[in-house]
């Protein structure tokens, strides 16, 4: 099974489950920095964190859609907006992208109990 459109339900219930938990995280976020040689004058613009190990009090996912997820850790805080489709995949991690409105990627927030290869 592929991406589906976020059920926020869903979402919800993966990450209540990892909460209290030392799990990885995988943080992404651009807005066009794979294509910005084909204009010279755009800007383009990312972050990216991978296989950071955290463990979060609690997280949300909020919104109308896009949504947005807060994961609190005991001295701040793990957010990603955006979010349009999620995955629970064979591994047991969360994947949760973004895409824009041509489709491309344009964040994504992925947790799981092993390190991302």
């Amino acid at each position: 099974m592929g991406l589906e459109d976020i059920n926020v339900q869903q979402v919800q219930y993966m990450i209540n489950q990892f909460a209290g938990k030392n799990v990885y995280i995988h943080l992404e976020t651009t807005n066009g920095a794979y294509a910005s040689h084909k204009d010279e004058s755009f800007f383009s613009s990312g972050a990216y964190i991978r296989n950071a190990e955290i463990c979060y009090e609690h997280g949300k996912i909020k919104g109308e859609g896009p949504y947005r997820v807060g994961l609190k850790l005991p001295v701040g805080w793990v957010y990603a907006e955006g979010l349009t489709h999620f995955q629970v995949d064979d591994k047991g991690r969360l994947l949760l992208a973004g895409h824009d409105f041509e489709g491309k990627l344009a964040v994504a927030l992925q947790i799981s109990k092993t390190p991302f290869e």
